[in-house]
């Protein structure tokens, strides 16, 4: 801290000595910059919470995922229809049945 003569000092330096001091403790220094003040930069906290909400999801679909190999059945299959059979047979060489 500054310690300040009042008996050889003149108003406007007075003035300005105390602009500068309430300027420093708003976070300027008495050459008129800002101070480094020690703190989270935003933009790293948004992509932190993203890339931590995008694994967590991740990980969820990956758990769900094996829990439903293990202890869910298997589909069934959808049922073939008799024209794709037909299809089938004939392509495979056998004679269409009723003929």
């Amino acid at each position: 801290m500054h310690h300040v003569d009042l008996a050889s000092t003149s108003v406007g330096e007075l003035a300005h000595f105390s602009a500068s001091m309430s300027l420093r403790s708003n976070g300027f220094c008495m050459q008129g910059g800002i101070d480094q003040k020690v703190g989270f930069n935003p933009g790293l906290t948004v992509l932190v919470v993203v890339v931590g909400a995008v694994l967590i999801f991740a990980v969820g679909n990956y758990m769900l995922y094996v829990y439903a190999q293990k202890h869910l059945p298997p589909r069934k299959k959808k049922p073939v229809s008799k024209k794709k059979l037909k299809r089938e047979r004939l392509k495979s060489g056998m004679a269409p049945a009723g003929d």
